[in-house]
């Protein structure tokens, strides 16, 4: 008895032990970051410059995966069912994450995900087809109230939904809501002409602008941007308050191991310290987030702040038409 005993004693420690060294070589296979828009958007593009950089770290392929549908809650309804071992997560942002509860999502927007660090603040721009007569805000708005219901404005995500909710608001401007599956698809029907008025990431907008194909009517932005100086705020242009500004973050499903999400974290942090992903952020306008939120903490206390401020608002706009 007290060999078998013994036997058992050594056969647990085994298992125990490879247990261990199992949950120690995290991560042992690829990595899945879930974008919740189409290709070619500013959250695809962000997601594949942190894939790129976290992969050599973590020692394995970190892929991107585009899930469409829901205005990016499909993407998020994806991660929410995905087992948590760290070897699924979400580029998440503004749209997904807070502006979510447009949608009739079947999971909590607030508990079901584990926060692993804030990647940046981007401003938000609104743009216009190059054909449009106005060329600043003032203009637009004057134009709009004297051609009431003829401007489109494309709706191609929560963010957008709301500034366009809140542009009507603040200036008593009447416009059409043309729907998109992401800002992707949506920029194309503006530099076509199909649609008049885009709001967007300057990740998305600064190549067009810079190409002329687009026009920047405003940054909706509380203070003018260091990459895009020239371009006025909403508030500079007649709509103080009328503010929106965008962000990224990576999240994963609730219950992943603190572990898990300490090395996925560690990546992440590495790779924005490293000069040639901020030189590549400069590039598309987008600003790194400020070291105290790149934690998850400091992504959990930033979230909590953007719903206090925008849940209200999104609740009152919910039966607003459009």
């Amino acid at each position: 008895m007290r060999r078998l005993l013994m036997l058992a004693i050594v056969l647990a420690a085994c298992v125990l032990g490879v247990g261990g060294a199992h949950a120690q070589r995290y991560p042992s296979r690829a990595i899945t970051i879930i974008v919740p828009f189409p290709a070619g958007g500013s959250t695809d593009t962000v997601a594949r410059i942190m894939a790129a950089g976290m992969q050599p770290i973590l020692g394995q392929p970190v892929v991107i995966e585009n899930v469409i549908g829901g205005s990016g809650s499909a993407g998020v309804a994806k991660l929410a069912q995905a087992a948590p071992d760290g070897y699924t997560i979400d580029i998440g942002q503004w749209d997904t994450h807070i502006g979510g509860i447009i949608n009739k999502i079947p999971y909590d927007l607030e508990r079901a995900f584990a926060p692993i660090g804030l990647i940046s603040i981007n401003p938000q721009l609104l743009l216009a087809r190059k054909t449009l007569e106005p060329t600043d805000l003032k203009g637009l708005i004057a134009w709009m109230r004297a051609n009431p219901g003829k401007a489109t404005f494309a709706n191609q995500n929560g963010a957008a939904r709301v500034a366009g909710i809140l542009l009507q608001k603040a200036t008593g401007a009447d416009f059409q809501y043309v729907t998109y599956q992401g800002a992707a698809p949506a920029m194309t029907d503006l530099i076509a002409g199909k649609v008049d008025l885009l709001m967007v990431q300057t990740a998305i907008a600064l190549p067009q602008m810079r190409a002329g194909t687009v026009k920047a009517i405003a940054n909706l932005s509380p203070q003018r941007s260091a990459t895009i100086p020239d371009i006025p705020t909403s508030g500079e242009g007649g709509v103080p308050g009328f503010y929106m500004t965008g962000w990224f973050g990576f999240f994963a499903p609730k219950g992943t191991p603190r572990a898990t999400i300490g090395k996925l974290n560690a990546a992440m942090v590495k790779v924005l310290a490293d000069p040639r992903t901020r030189g590549r952020f400069a590039e598309l306008g987008i600003d790194v987030a400020p070291r105290s939120l790149q934690s998850p903490e400091g992504l959990t206390a930033f979230r909590k702040v953007e719903m206090e401020a925008w849940w209200p608002i999104i609740r009152a706009a919910e039966t607003a038409p459009g």
